[in-house]
């Protein structure tokens, strides 16, 4: 399966006193690029809201593997790794060219009002469930 691709340029404010992007950005890098990925497909977060159901990020695994710097420009790449009725566990990477800089696995669930958990959105399943196979 064909990775999604997000573009990010690492701008001053993303490094920390070392000059080496700061660790919490790469989780705002993801995050991005994750609700980029769920646009393209064709989920709408914003009717999803309007309908009281909201996705939520319920286990990240994180691997910082070498750093990025200032002006770097990198690539993160999304690729749906499984699902059930209720989650759906992504990989995400962060590259420099094609050197991985950043690994991690997102579970993402769906909440209701009041924080209930519910199923993943119909739309959202329909269409992941070939990425998956």
């Amino acid at each position: 399966m064909t990775p999604h691709r997000f573009p990010v340029r690492v701008y001053y404010e993303d490094t920390d006193l070392a000059g080496i992007v700061y660790y919490a950005n790469y989780l705002k890098f993801i995050e991005r690029a994750r609700s980029e990925w769920v646009r393209e497909i064709g989920v709408d977060q914003r009717m999803m809201k309007a309908q009281g159901i909201v996705f939520a990020v319920r286990h990240v695994e994180a691997d910082y593997i070498a750093p990025a710097v200032f002006e770097d420009d990198l690539t993160v790449e999304t690729v749906p790794i499984s699902m059930t009725p209720a989650r759906l566990v992504l990989r995400q990477l962060v590259l420099r060219q094609d050197v991985v800089l950043f690994r991690s696995e997102i579970t993402l669930v769906a909440l209701g009002d009041g924080g209930k958990p519910l199923r993943l959105p119909d739309t959202l399943r329909h269409v992941v469930a070939d990425m998956v196979k």
